[in-house]
């Protein structure tokens, strides 16, 4: 039990410094077992602000897009990274670029 123990350590170590060196993080321990999500990059935007501007909430952005509320606030806390459609259709919306919203 003690080997498989080490070699469960030893495999998690390698994997951390692997994904940690690629910019990919979020390892967890659960019940024994090693799970991990994926997080590439860090993307900051100005969606909160740009609602603001328009006196929009999550909810009226979420309609005008066809998404679902709780998609926008994971985007606005930087939770989600949106694909590339998604960041269009936020741009869209709010009539600006979207280097204007997104930023890395």
């Amino acid at each position: 039990m003690a080997s498989a123990t080490s070699s469960l350590w030893a495999t998690t170590c390698l994997l951390f410094n692997l994904f940690s060196s690629l910019g990919l993080n979020g390892f967890y321990f659960s019940n024994a077992n090693l799970f991990w999500h994926f997080r590439a990059v860090d993307m900051k935007n100005t969606i909160k602000v740009e609602r603001a501007k328009l006196n929009m909430t999550r909810q009226d952005l979420a309609d005008l897009i066809s998404v679902s509320r709780q998609t926008i606030n994971s985007i606005e806390a930087g939770k989600y990274v949106p694909s590339t459609v998604l960041a269009l259709k936020i741009a869209r919306a709010f009539k600006v670029s979207i280097k204007l919203i997104f930023e890395l």
